[in-house]
């Protein structure tokens, strides 16, 4: 029976360590994909549509993408970005900000590629790739950096962005 795990939050050094690929696509994997899944699941405010392995104490390269939870998760597993095409832009007003289940209630504006092509195998071993835009593509991106050990934070500040925390029904800026 699949359960919640603890997500792990910064700063832990778990979370800037590259993580280890997986090597074998057994019943263990499949049962910490199925926590995985349901740690996601469980995630309301604000509601998870990424997880990385090591985000939940287990250092494989190996994540869940799940935006819509209309439709099933996907399953990632030693996944590489072979590709990357066009940015996402700067909207000043009203930008869309990234968020980690790592860094509650933190905020910022991580410019991020359009499209990424991606390899990866499936929870079964299969080997897969395919081109990814939009969301998914932003969410991608983030959860491998997560499997190299890299927080988007580290990217908002390199790109001389604001962090924001949030404050009521909306975001103040952090001084850093």
């Amino acid at each position: 029976m699949p359960k919640p795990l603890k997500i792990i939050t910064a700063p832990h050094k778990i979370l800037t360590t590259p993580t280890s690929k997986v090597k074998k696509f057994d019943k263990k994997l499949k049962n910490l994909i199925a926590d995985m899944i349901e740690t996601l699941k469980v995630q309301k405010d604000p509601p998870g549509v990424g997880l990385s392995a090591n985000q939940v104490g287990y250092p494989l390269s190996l994540f869940i993408l799940w935006p819509d939870q209309k439709k099933k998760p996907k399953v990632f597993i030693n996944p590489k970005i072979l590709k990357k095409e066009g940015k996402t832009k700067s909207k000043k007003k009203g930008a869309e900000l990234e968020g980690c289940l790592s860094i509650p209630k933190i905020w910022g504006e991580v410019q991020r590629a359009k499209r990424v092509l991606v390899e990866w195998y499936d929870e079964k071993g299969k080997k897969h790739k395919a081109w990814f835009k939009g969301l998914e593509a932003i969410i991608i991106q983030h959860e491998i950096d997560h499997l190299n050990g890299v927080l988007f934070t580290s990217h908002v500040l390199k790109q001389e962005k604001p962090l924001y925390k949030e404050k009521g029904d909306g975001f103040e800026l952090l001084e850093i």
